[in-house]
């Protein structure tokens, strides 16, 4: 019987011609072949199975889908087939009882039996009704020992034909204890025996299942990849009779072994369509339909018309041995075709979500459900499982149900990519505040933080047309700019948010529009000279800045449902930032003004003082600042510095900001001294003056990248306007408002505004020439006496004049005696504010000076 085991007893049906049939064993061949060329509903294709030493069950014949309900009815066409065979194997092993050895060998090796087409008619209450058609024949040509060819040709040729009465045949399993496998009743049978003819099957046979929980243990370790090997033994009695010679009765046994790499594999399957959607349920609830069509191909004769079978769909649970139900599923009738794609239709009905599918695992931030969705998203396999029904439909036959509702079959689903998921991402009301100066490293407040209106447009998957609203967003993400990573934006806090959702049209797929608004969220700065980049193109570009958001996404979302927590969504987009200027000089709309001065501390070299500055926001951001210190310059030369604490900076005008500044030029030595000298003369002279502001790298103390990113910004602008006290507004822009001369005392004076509202400014030195119509000389006053120019308008005491007697200018002022005149006038002048003196020029035009006795 030994060799019976290894002789191939079933051909392949693309034998090659000119080859006697049957050359190649049909264990070697899966009965359903890959897949590959249907397409999937993800534009994906199946990469086939090449792995022939994969281990799976010879319980399946492979002939249906990936389907848990075609898995078992995929079970049965196996075994009538192997029951064909038995029955062909066992018929020419009792011819060989009753003739000597060398015909029994011959017989076994000539032996070619061909399944042409094998289908399931129907299933009973005890098992299958199947038709099988097949072909038998006898091969000399396969027989190697001459001697044995000869004496079995002969001994064929002379006995003609062999038939059985009504056999039984029981298939058990050797290596489980003799495990019954199940039973056929095949009908009588004549088998024609001489050498090449043909002789054709077409019969109906009973097929009972044996042993349901065996069957179940060998399913599961095929499914499980643990079957390396199966051995299947035939038993018959056999009535044998040639022609009208009857032969008796002969028990006869036959044993198939199948290796791991002849064992069909699991076929090859394309899931084409998936689509989800609410439907109504019990009562006034909502639940979800999935519905899911699969593909695989049948390359075999095997015909099967499947009934509408129930199943459970399961998933993962934080342990993997533990299973959680999700939703129960019922497939379409389905019908097998020889050689022909077999598509499945699935509609699985969720009726609510189990607990425990969306509670937190020990020790970890994610449940089940967040752990399959993060698969899904990340474009990989997520693994369902399938089991029959604990609940089958009534008109399903114990057995059946019994067998389903007890192997568990592992599915792996594609995953989709959500990359190009964002479609746009922008905001708006944009609201920085600057960090807490005094705040530990450590701390949230120690990085500046952004507030405002976001608005992401995000695709939807096609298969997606189930009702969703994102309620509250929360996020951990890194911005880059260009290929440099900026800095994080952390959003851990959940915000509050809404969507809508926008139908697909001819053009677009749907999309979710979702509305949030952050607040305060951190944005930790990690690389300084991209954020320097960012600011000055943000300042002084013509382009949109485009930011590149990368982030895990923590969603809370309302579905039919109820309310999920879908956790680390991935999500990429881009920001276009709209630049300030769009090419053009905006820091003139600043328009900076000095509503007030006071000053707090002098020494030999500087001033310390506190100013109220109006200024007006051209931008449309906004900004908190608890504090930051500024370098002021000109000529590129750092002058003073100024300090801004407490202040909300809003749209367009902004009043009455403190200011507290140090004065000190010579900190940039003499260079720096004459800069600043130069700098304040042409300021109260009038003259059109610009200063620059930058930051450096303790603008805002514990921020050093930061502050590196700020430092490398100037922003140049229009030196603030004194509001000088008194006059009409073309008056209070000159420090010098009028004079009056007195002609035979030579003598004048001149009324003084002071911007200080609370500090007096004393004049030691006074050298100063009056000019009429810009060039002719009227006069000197010089004067070495100190005098007062206290808050306000003050009108300084009689200074000398010395005329310039002939000058044009002095006949000019002679003819204005009680009258009136324009003048100009060029002064060096000596100044002292407490401690701080200072010597500074003055030219002052179109002076109104009245002309007295």
């Amino acid at each position: 019987m030994a060799s019976g085991e290894t002789s191939p007893l079933l051909s392949t049906a693309t034998a090659a011609k000119g080859k006697s049939l049957g050359n190649n064993s049909g264990e070697t061949t899966p009965l359903l072949s890959s897949t590959t060329d249907t397409p999937r509903y993800d534009g994906d294709n199946d990469e086939p199975n090449h792995d022939g030493a994969s281990v799976r069950s010879h319980l399946s014949d492979g002939s249906s889908i990936h389907s848990h309900k075609t898995k078992s009815t995929r079970r049965w066409p196996s075994f009538i087939a192997m029951g064909v065979l038995g029955l062909m194997v066992i018929a020419i092993i009792a011819l060989a009882y009753v003739v000597p050895d060398a015909v029994q060998e011959y017989a076994k090796q000539a032996a070619v039996v061909e399944p042409t087409s094998l289908s399931l008619e129907s299933i009973t209450a005890d098992g299958l009704r199947a038709r099988i058609q097949a072909t038998f024949r006898l091969d000399g040509a396969r027989v190697a020992n001459d001697h044995v060819r000869r004496v079995g040709k002969a001994a064929t040729w002379v006995a003609n034909q062999l038939g059985t009465e009504e056999t039984t045949i029981v298939v058990t399993l050797p290596d489980y204890e003799d495990l019954l496998l199940g039973t056929a009743a095949i009908p009588p049978l004549v088998i024609h025996l001489k050498d090449g003819d043909v002789t054709d099957f077409d019969f109906v046979t009973e097929i009972v299942p044996g042993n349901m929980e065996g069957i179940r243990s060998i399913a599961n370790e095929w499914l499980e990849g643990r079957l390396d090997k199966v051995r299947l033994r035939g038993k018959a009695e056999l009535a044998l009779k040639s022609g009208l010679l009857p032969l008796g009765t002969h028990s006869v046994a036959e044993s198939l072994v199948f290796e791991a790499k002849k064992i069909p594999a699991m076929p090859q399957y394309n899931i084409t369509r998936l689509n989800v959607k609410d439907v109504p349920g019990p009562g006034d609830k909502q639940s979800m339909l999935a519905e899911v069509t699969i593909v695989a191909h049948n390359e075999y004769p095997v015909k099967l018309d499947v009934p509408e079978l129930a199943f459970e769909i399961l998933v993962p649970g934080c342990d993997t041995d533990d299973l959680i139900v999700i939703a129960d599923a019922v497939t379409s009738e389905m019908f097998v075709k020889p050689r022909s794609d077999v598509q499945a239709d699935v509609h699985g009905i969720i009726r609510e979500l189990p607990e425990s599918l969306t509670r937190d695992c020990p020790n970890s931030r994610s449940s089940p459900l967040d752990i399959l969705l993060r698969q899904y998203m990340q474009g990989e396999p997520a693994t369902f499982y399938v089991r029959g029904s604990s609940r089958p439909d009534g008109s399903t036959p114990r057995w059946v149900a019994e067998l389903l509702s007890s192997v568990t079959l592992p599915v792996a689903f594609p995953g989709k990519s959500l990359d190009g998921l964002i479609r746009n991402f922008s905001m708006s009301d944009v609201h920085f505040t600057m960090p807490d100066p005094f705040a530990d490293p450590d701390d949230p407040a120690s990085d500046p933080t952004v507030s405002g209106n976001i608005l992401v447009t995000a695709g939807l998957p096609s298969e997606m047309n189930f009702g969703i609203n994102v309620t509250k967003v929360r996020a951990l993400a890194d911005v880059y700019y260009k290929k440099d990573k900026l800095g994080v934006l952390d959003l851990k806090k959940w915000q509050d948010a809404n969507s809508t959702r926008v139908e697909a049209d001819k053009k677009h797929e749907a999309s979710l529009k979702i509305a949030s608004r952050i607040n305060e969220a951190p944005l930790h700065v990690t690389n300084g000279t991209a954020f320097g980049d960012v600011v000055q193109q943000l300042l002084f570009g013509r382009k949109a800045i485009q930011l590149t958001v990368k982030a895990a996404v923590d969603v809370k979302v309302e579905t039919s449902l109820g309310q999920m927590v879908l956790k680390e969504v991935p999500a990429e987009g881009m920001i276009p930032v709209k630049p300030l200027s769009n090419g053009k000089d905006w820091t003139g709309d600043l328009t900076p003004k000095v509503r007030s001065l006071r000053i707090l501390d002098t020494t030999s070299t500087s001033i310390t003082l506190q100013a109220l500055v109006n200024v007006t926001n051209p931008t449309p951001y906004t900004a908190s600042v608890p504090y930051v210190n500024i370098h002021v310059l000109h000529n590129d030369t750092v002058l003073a510095d100024a300090t801004v604490e407490n202040v909300e900076i809003v749209k367009g005008d902004n009043t009455d900001i403190l200011v507290t500044a140090t004065w000190n030029p010579s900190r940039s030595g003499e260079s720096g001294h004459q800069i600043g000298r130069d700098l304040v003369s042409q300021y109260l002279s009038g003259f059109n003056t610009s200063i620059t502001v930058k930051a450096h790298r303790k603008s805002i103390p514990g921020q050093p990248i930061l502050c590196e990113g700020l430092s490398r910004l100037n922003l140049t602008l229009a030196a603030p306007k004194l509001e000088l006290p008194g006059g009409t507004e073309e008056e209070r822009s000159h420090f010098i408002r009028d004079a009056t001369f007195h002609f035979f005392s030579s003598t004048a004076t001149f009324t003084l505004a002071s911007p200080l509202k609370f500090n007096t400014i004393y004049i030691d030195y006074v050298n100063a020439t009056a000019f009429y119509n810009h060039t002719e000389e009227i006069g000197r006053i010089v004067r070495d006496l100190p005098f007062e120019a206290p808050p306000g308008q003050s009108t300084t005491p009689r200074l000398p004049v010395q005329w310039s007697v002939g000058s044009v200018g002095y006949d000019a002022v002679r003819k204005a005696l009680g009258g009136n005149l324009k003048l100009d006038a060029r002064a060096n002048v000596d100044v002292r504010l407490g401690n701080w003196k200072e010597s500074l020029w003055y030219i002052g035009r179109g002076i109104g000076a009245r002309v007295r006795f």
